[in-house]
């Protein structure tokens, strides 16, 4: 089964009832900062924008909101959380990026959250992606850069983390490789070079961000024998406590800018 199939049909699929729940909760939890990134880089009315790994829309539908006069286009490998009528100027494609004949065009904006960490060639999918830049354009990439699981203070924290870590590096997943993001753009032959990190929050305020992702991937977790019903059972009581709180990852934001009168 190839990466790509292991999300269509695994613990992350579509065809889960939680997942997208999970996308949302995701969304809530960092949309302030994508946006904050994507502003500061100023995102124009007639600014045409591609939004990689769409999931459930909502920076996409941002960045329709923002160009007015531009396009966008929302692109994922199952795009049935996407609305195409939300905004005139949306497009939606269903395709895979890995795929070597995937041709977008020239973007103005690119940005790519939690995507590229899931793909077997992500280092290649990044670098064609900087040649989809017009001259001038900006390359924005989230991925999430996760603590070692052994240094949480909490042991069953620790199980679950290393058990997630497993899960996803089965899945073709690397959850360390956003460290290289700023070295990849910058081999890419973009340049302005910039990063910013946002840590996350498990426990404490931040509580519904992980509780529909291990909802969802717990199950799975339990039956590959990586933790127990019990651990499990034990993490929610954990997310329950108003004492418990924890710092599982950091979301590494990168992003650089194609050279003015580059061609291409």
């Amino acid at each position: 089964m190839s990466v790509q199939d292991a999300y269509r049909t695994g613990m992350l699929s579509k065809d889960s009832p939680q997942e997208r729940h999970r996308l949302e909760s995701i969304q809530g939890s960092v949309d302030a900062v994508t946006v904050d990134i994507l502003s500061a880089l100023g995102v124009r009315s007639s600014r045409d924008c591609l939004e990689l790994g769409a999931g459930a829309g909502s920076i996409a539908y941002w960045l329709a909101d923002q160009c007015p006069d531009g396009r966008v286009v929302a692109m994922d490998i199952d795009t049935r959380y996407l609305d195409s009528g939300r905004c005139a100027n949306l497009e939606i494609q269903e395709a895979d990026v890995t795929d070597e004949q995937y041709r977008p065009g020239r973007f103005d904006l690119i940005h790519a959250r939690y995507l590229l960490c899931h793909l077997p060639g992500r280092d290649a999918v990044l670098a064609r992606a900087a040649t989809w830049l017009k001259p001038g354009g900006w390359l924005v990439v989230e991925e999430p850069y996760q603590l070692p699981a052994e240094t949480s203070p909490f042991p069953l924290v620790r199980r679950l983390m290393a058990a997630y870590a497993h899960k996803y590096a089965q899945h073709g997943a690397d959850l360390v490789w956003a460290r290289s993001l700023p070295h990849l753009l910058a081999r890419s032959g973009l340049t302005e070079v910039d990063y910013r990190g946002n840590l996350a929050r498990m426990g404490g305020l931040g509580r519904d961000r992980w509780a529909p992702l291990i909802k969802q991937a717990g199950p799975s977790l339990v039956a590959d024998g990586l933790i127990t019903e019990a651990d499990l059972a034990g993490f929610f009581a954990l997310l329950a406590d108003p004492a418990f709180v924890d710092i599982p990852q950091v979301t590494i934001s990168a992003w650089a800018r194609r050279p003015d009168g580059e061609s291409g």
